[in-house]
């Protein structure tokens, strides 16, 4: 898969997890790049304008996918994501439950104070737990987050032989 692919697949996924289609693309360029890219060289690769890039970079950053770095005796500003999927996993948790469960929950509030509708109320119960869990999950360290979610990841490793039982050798 070339980096082109990468950052076209990523710009399909981005708006499943609330990125706009540039910024999904410009993460999937800085996510594979082998040396940390600038905007002026995602520009070149990605074929878009320099605004179009600059919107995006700054999605990017809002949502903590991306940090900016500076290299000692250049002005350019230079552009890494965290190489862990399960930080990745982390950070895309996280605001989630900042952009979408939050303002859903504070809708469903309004809704709920103006009609008394306890199917509302009961509803707003849901998503703080979702919240809260979301974040939760969010605060772990990547490693737990990945045990937590997946937690054959914690299981102890066989090393392919069978030990004997105790009860085994008391018979003998």
């Amino acid at each position: 898969m070339t980096d082109l692919d990468l950052s076209d697949s990523f710009g399909e996924i981005a708006p499943r997890f609330g990125l706009s289609r540039p910024a999904g693309r410009c993460f999937g360029a800085i996510w594979r790049a082998a040396q940390a890219p600038s905007a002026e060289d995602l520009v070149d690769q990605l074929g878009r304008s320099r605004s179009n890039i600059s919107v995006a970079l700054k999605e990017l950053r809002e949502a903590g996918l991306i940090q900016s770095a500076r290299t000692p005796g250049s002005r350019k500003e230079f552009f890494v994501a965290p190489a862990d999927p399960w930080e990745l996993a982390r950070l895309v948790l996280g605001e989630r439950a900042r952009r979408v469960i939050g303002p859903a929950r504070d809708q469903l509030a309004v809704l709920e104070t103006r009609s008394a509708d306890p199917r509302a109320a009961a509803l707003c119960e849901v998503l703080d737990a979702v919240a809260g869990h979301m974040g939760a999950l969010s605060r772990l360290t990547p490693e737990a987050l990945a045990t937590q979610i997946d937690p054959a990841r914690s299981a102890p490793k066989s090393s392919g032989k069978k030990k004997k039982k105790k009860a085994d050798k008391a018979a003998t």
